[in-house]
């Protein structure tokens, strides 16, 4: 039962540490007391990206017309098939990760691990059975849930979180959705898609508050020409669930205001999975509820780390799986860079998408750097003209005396798949006009990167 690295929790942390270790030759388990894949694949990530595809199918059988395509009848949204479907690109997933385990030659434990001392964890299976398994190194890489508020206190059928938003069995014809981050932001779209009345309550003076603001305030112009409402420095006091509907009472720069609604989601965010694991019993500190790591991974215990969602740093799963990756080659001796954290990519799956890397203008000016930003509209852009959709624009910020790309903001279609070409150019310090000169195709979306930054370098062409 002893191991060279023992990994606790499946998720996109987890099990990509897993595989890594056992390429690098080290005998290699992995704990899991529910579905493999953790959160992201089963109810995160993927399975979102799957129901937001349906919204984004039905949306153009509802504007088929603008595309010359007659439809004949009323196309209706099937909420229990496009769960159904969700449901089973989860699965394949997840079955994807055990053949990937099995294929690496990693142990799979089921169950529950509790840490415990001289490196070592106790896992208690679905039957009560509990067994001590031993290793040189343990990874933690437990992840989180969704965030429970005093005042929105989640009962599964009123106020729901991210799970239940997925599994709905049908539409509501009203919802209330609290917090405008990602999870929040794509459900309130997926939802206004098909129908339903959504009201999108943020206590900050924009959505997707970490974004750039230009690129807030153009999600929120097209979230309301969609017809949404948008509710920004406003707060929710109190639910009421006593009636049919719930009233949500809703603090506002005006006043108080209270919105009737068949549910309220909860999108304020999420709590790391480290209760009860035995931080505690073994000594491991937590700070501001998160793991204290160093820059590899390493907690104050020698054998000890922690990866992804549980440590300080973005809760995104490509971080989590670049940590895993970034621990193991360093526990096997590798030469290994740290992560460069100011070099992370951001994705929110709405339409239009936002992708977005680096420091915002704002970031930019505070931290007192002169500053070259160009911006390319996607109004001027011949394949988002063709797409159907002009929403959104490229914004580029770099550094005036140096040329260093500072950061890059994203809002259009596809962008979400446009933003790794700025994370590897950033990574090798390339130059604005590293970009001009490089030959962008055409017709695409991607060209507009150059021609964002042939802007911040007065040579821009079609603008």
């Amino acid at each position: 039962m002893n191991y060279d690295i023992l990994v606790l929790g499946s998720g996109p942390g987890g099990y990509v540490a897993a595989i890594r270790a056992s390429q690098l030759g080290m005998k290699t388990a992995v704990i899991e007391k529910s579905e493999l894949g953790g959160i992201c694949l089963n109810w995160g990530c993927i399975p979102t990206k799957a129901l937001l595809k349906s919204a984004q199918v039905f949306n153009y059988t509802k504007h088929a017309a603008d595309y010359g395509v007659k439809i004949e009848g009323d196309v209706t949204p099937d909420i229990k098939s496009m769960v159904e479907r969700s449901r089973g690109v989860a699965d394949g997933m997840s079955k994807g990760v055990q053949y990937l385990l099995k294929k690496n030659k990693v142990d799979v434990i089921q169950g529950f691990g509790k840490l415990k001392h001289d490196k070592a964890v106790e896992v208690t299976d679905a039957e009560g059975k509990v067994t001590d398994y031993t290793a040189n190194h343990i990874i933690i890489a437990t992840g989180a849930k969704s965030k429970q508020l005093p005042n929105l206190q989640q009962d599964g059928k009123k106020i729901i979180g991210y799970r239940e938003a997925m599994t709905l069995d049908k539409l509501p014809k009203s919802m209330v959705i609290v917090g405008s981050g990602a999870i929040g932001s794509e459900f309130a779209w997926f939802y206004n898609s098909l129908g339903v009345e959504v009201t999108l309550v943020e206590f900050l003076p924009n959505i997707v508050p970490l974004e750039d603001v230009d690129v807030s305030k153009q999600l929120a112009r097209s979230f309301k020409k969609a017809k949404m409402k948008v509710m920004v420095n406003s707060a929710v006091e109190s639910v009421d669930t006593s009636g049919d509907t719930c009233k949500v009472l809703i603090k506002t720069a005006k006043g108080e205001e209270t919105v009737e609604a068949d549910i309220v989601l909860s999108a304020v965010g999420v709590e790391t999975n480290i209760s009860g694991i035995g931080l505690e019993d073994v000594g491991i500190e937590v700070e501001r509820g998160k793991v204290k790591v160093d820059s590899f991974y390493k907690t104050n215990i020698d054998g000890y780390y922690a990866i992804g969602d549980i440590v300080h740093g973005p809760a995104l799963a490509h971080v989590a799986s670049h940590e895993g990756i970034t621990c193991v080659e360093k526990i096997a001796g590798q030469y290994v860079e740290a992560i460069d954290y100011d070099n992370i990519p951001a994705c929110t799956y709405t339409s239009p998408e936002v992708a977005s890397v680096g420091m915002t203008e704002q970031q930019a000016l505070d931290a007192g750097y002169d500053i070259k930003v160009g911006k390319f509209p996607f109004t001027a852009s011949g394949k988002a003209s063709a797409g159907g959709n002009r929403d959104g624009f490229i914004k580029v910020i770099f550094d005036a005396g140096i040329g260093q790309w500072l950061g890059c903001h994203m809002i259009g279609d596809n962008v979400t798949e446009m933003i790794a070409e700025v994370v590897v150019a950033r990574k090798k310090g390339a130059t604005g006009h590293d970009i001009i000169k490089s030959v962008h195709p055409h017709p695409t979306m991607s060209e507009a990167i150059m021609e964002a930054v042939a802007d911040a370098f007065g040579e821009v062409i079609h603008i």
